[in-house]
């Protein structure tokens, strides 16, 4: 999918009333809107901040509004809710879910990591916070290569769930950690050979790619990291070309930063379409955030005790990537 340069769209009364309305009751409600790169266009345009997993988390900690609208998946709420026990934390759909956090439930999980007791546990923040509970650190993708490397060379350590992610800090670190065999059905699905055909098509175009990529796709890559840094790579580069290999959602931020830039979305393996969507990201809808905010729900609960546990790991990540 490439954004055309000369498309005019024309405003939908429907979508402005909803932003609209979304604004007043934010405003009603006390709340602050904080969306991931990988929301829908119209949710990110209506949130007050905007960033990836490290970005939002950090955000959280420091917002003085009684309510968190997290537009997001489920793992991000229960971040949120973690680091601001004493705060609502509402997210549009519960059912907005994650394939790789899914992919490490938290007793198998407990269970490997009781195999390996002499090892240190660094958990993706794509995980559910029972999982983090069970974590020494936990890292996104922007800090995992600093964090890991605040650890001795020899060190015994676990990394989980994202086996891709994993593999890749250890190839640029040297590191031979422990992988959980997890993995997200988004960057997983993209396709080596269909990029190289994109590659074909523009061969001018630079290669962005998410680490959470299969190596052979990020073995061809200009760049490498997450969403914020191929963000920021695409502002601050000559080119005036991009393929961007992860979820689609952050074409919109693309676009909106470098208007004179093309951007070419890369495709799934299994489809025609030029997109790879989070089909969980995408549950999210204005509708449902409009809905949200004015019934204050559904609402994030973390179990008291598991927060206590998983807020240590989360606040070292913190401390770690100031």
């Amino acid at each position: 999918m490439t954004v055309d340069d000369n498309a005019i769209t024309t405003p939908d009364p429907y979508v402005e009333d909803l932003k609209k309305e979304i604004i007043r009751l934010k405003e009603e409600k006390g709340a602050v809107i904080l969306a991931h790169f990988y929301q829908k266009g119209e949710i990110q345009d209506v949130a007050d901040y905007i960033g990836d997993s490290l970005a939002l988390a950090q955000i959280a900690e420091k917002i003085e509004e009684p309510v968190i609208v997290l537009c997001g998946v489920h793992f991000m709420g229960e971040t949120a809710k973690i680091l601001c026990p004493d705060k609502t934390v509402l997210i549009p759909d519960a059912e907005a879910g994650c394939s790789l956090a899914d992919s490490c439930e938290a007793e198998a999980f407990r269970k490997f990591v009781e195999a390996h007791p002499d090892h240190t546990v660094i958990s993706y923040v794509n995980t559910s916070a029972a999982v983090k509970a069970l974590t020494d650190v936990v890292v996104t993708s922007s800090n995992a290569r600093d964090i890991v490397e605040t650890f001795d060379k020899d060190a015994k350590l676990i990394f989980g769930p994202d086996r891709n992610l994993g593999g890749y800090i250890n190839s640029i670190t040297g590191r031979n950690m422990l992988l959980w065999d997890g993995a997200c059905h988004v960057h997983e699905q993209f396709s080596l050979e269909k990029i190289v055909e994109l590659k074909k098509q523009y061969p001018e175009a630079k290669l962005l790619v998410h680490p959470e990529c299969k190596r052979p796709v990020v073995l061809i890559a200009d760049k490498v990291g997450s969403t914020a840094a191929l963000l920021n790579y695409a502002k601050s580069s000559d080119a005036r070309q991009f393929i961007v290999a992860t979820e689609s959602g952050i074409l919109h931020q693309m676009k909106k930063e470098c208007p004179d830039k093309e951007f070419i979305a890369a495709p799934p393996m299994d489809s025609t379409c030029g997109c790879n969507d989070c089909n969980f990201m995408k549950l999210n809808t204005l509708e449902k955030l409009r809905n949200c905010l004015r019934d204050g729900k559904p609402e994030i609960h973390v179990d008291p005790a598991v927060a206590e546990r998983a807020r240590r790991p989360i606040e070292r990540m913190l401390e770690l990537s100031k």
